[in-house]
């Protein structure tokens, strides 16, 4: 691009067509913001934009600047055109205004392949899972025939809702079309399988990708790390390393998490050196997988190290680090962190409730937990959701406060669930409350019948109180029932 610039700042005599090729080609390699420039000078020359000058200059904007050029489409009188409509809709969509994708798509006299793939791109990327399923729903309808781009853009919201048999659809209508050899869509194919628990046709995918990218690689990594096959996910890693394959801060991240679900504590610090001699240590996402994955390998004073190595600690990273010491039973200094992190500024949000009310539940901190429960909708209007719930019914429950549990269940803001039912009879065991277990007993029957632990639960709960009648009544219950036992599966061998 230097050369190609240098060139054109020689020539004498430039028209559209020359400033057209230097802003279309700024804004496929680079510098994005250069493009932009070159749109500026070229207006300041005297000439006219065309529709290809719209059109390249678009997809290097930033939202301000966006938003003038879309100005400067509509008062040259190119706000009809397709194309452009179609970059404005992207642009808007890779800058989070899904509302003005929206409207630029609305506009689009004649919809075509092009204007349907932005605003299903538009939708997904924003995190609209089920509005991009629908519009491309609605595509089809139209009679439009899909292209690589538009499956590739769709694929993500399949995997993310884990909607496998719509995913296995599109990967039909892919093979008839003849794109499903397509290195992008095939990355797209094993992301959608890997998420969805099918890592043997993400990986038949994966072996059968001529070209592997990155994305491939992080995207056979990922899967194997999702469904809990650590080790393939590391072996594989290994394997890319040999083939010289560089990695980036998301390979890093599946690789790290591979390492915490193994409790594998020697490869994380080979793969924590790894991510040091890349220069990746500042990386948010890494630091908080690094703070997980040591505090799962049992090593809370490396994770406390890596906490305060952050030159930048955002809410992820403090909530990282309260739940690493709640999970190690260190509620006091938990609850510590969580005050130095609203001394400093930093707005907690639902996950760092569940990481502190976890602090005070495994640490009997029953005030605490009251407390930062009633501020978490009080002060930061924040919703309970059944984890924060669950979390305060045990707490109470642990602590003997039987009916202020039961109150707190009969009151929640939510149904509540099986999950929150079984803290309670929980601790009416541990209690020996026979009267109230009955009463939770005969919630939980009428929530999920089926479920033995809670037979095991009241079998336990008679039998410790010496009521063989009613112990007999309840196994004969179960008996009657024919109810599958799920044996329990132990880690040690």
């Amino acid at each position: 691009m230097e050369y190609a610039r240098k060139v054109f700042d020689t020539m004498s005599h430039r028209d559209v067509y020359l400033w057209n090729t230097l802003i279309r080609s700024y804004s496929y390699m680079g510098p994005f913001q250069e493009a932009v420039f070159t749109y500026r000078n070229m207006l300041r020359s005297g000439l006219l934009p065309d529709t290809y000058t719209f059109t390249y200059v678009v997809r290097s904007c930033t939202l301000w600047e966006g938003r003038q050029v879309h100005c400067n489409v509509v008062k040259y009188g190119f706000d009809m055109d397709v194309y452009i409509q179609s970059s404005l809709v992207t642009m808007y969509g890779q800058n989070g205004e899904t509302l003005d994708s929206e409207q630029a798509f609305d506009d689009i006299v004649e919809e075509n392949v092009v204007t349907w793939t932005a605003m299903v791109a538009a939708y997904v990327q924003n995190g609209f899972l089920a509005k991009g399923l629908v519009t491309f729903v609605e595509m089809l309808g139209s009679g439009t025939k899909p292209n690589a781009v538009t499956l590739v853009s769709v694929l993500p919201a399949c995997a993310s809702l884990e909607l496998l048999n719509l995913g296995m659809l599109v990967h039909g209508v892919g093979v008839k079309l003849g794109v499903d050899s397509y290195t992008s869509l095939t990355n797209s194919l094993i992301a959608l399988y890997g998420k969805c628990g099918n890592v043997k046709i993400a990986r038949e995918l994966f072996d059968q990708t001529e070209v592997r990218t990155l994305v491939s690689w992080n995207a056979m990594i990922a899967s194997y790390e999702q469904n809990k096959a650590g080790e393939d996910a590391i072996q594989l890693f290994r394997e890319m390393l040999i083939e010289n394959i560089d990695f980036d801060s998301i390979t890093m991240v599946s690789v790290i998490s591979a390492c915490a679900g193994l409790g594998a504590l020697d490869v994380g610090k080979w793969v924590h050196e790894l991510v040091e001699e890349r220069g990746l240590e500042s990386n948010v996402a890494i630091t908080n997988a690094l703070i997980d994955m040591y505090s799962k390998c049992g090593s809370i004073k490396l994770a406390t190290i890596v906490f305060n190595s952050l030159h930048y600690r955002s809410v992820v990273s403090y909530t990282s680090i309260i739940g690493a010491y709640a999970s190690h039973g260190l509620g006091k200094e938990a609850i510590m962190l969580f005050s130095k992190m609203r001394e400093e500024g930093i707005r907690p949000n639902s996950f760092t409730f569940i990481a502190v009310l976890t602090a005070c539940r495994h640490s009997g901190l029953v005030e605490e937990g009251r407390k930062h429960f009633k501020s978490m909708s009080e002060d930061y209007w924040i919703i309970p959701s059944m984890e924060h719930c669950t979390s305060m019914v045990d707490l109470l429950g642990r602590d003997g406060e039987l009916l202020e549990a039961y109150e707190f269940i009969k009151n929640m803001p939510i149904e509540p669930n099986a999950d929150v039912w079984g803290a309670l009879l929980s601790a009416c065991r541990i209690h020996g409350n026979i009267e109230l277990a009955q009463r939770v007993a005969h919630r939980l029957y009428r929530l999920n019948p089926q479920n033995v632990s809670f037979y095991v639960i009241m079998i336990n709960i008679y039998a410790e109180a010496g009521r063989w009648e009613d112990v007999t009544r309840m196994r004969k219950l179960l008996d009657e029932m024919e109810v599958i036992r799920i044996c329990g599966q132990s880690l040690l061998r």
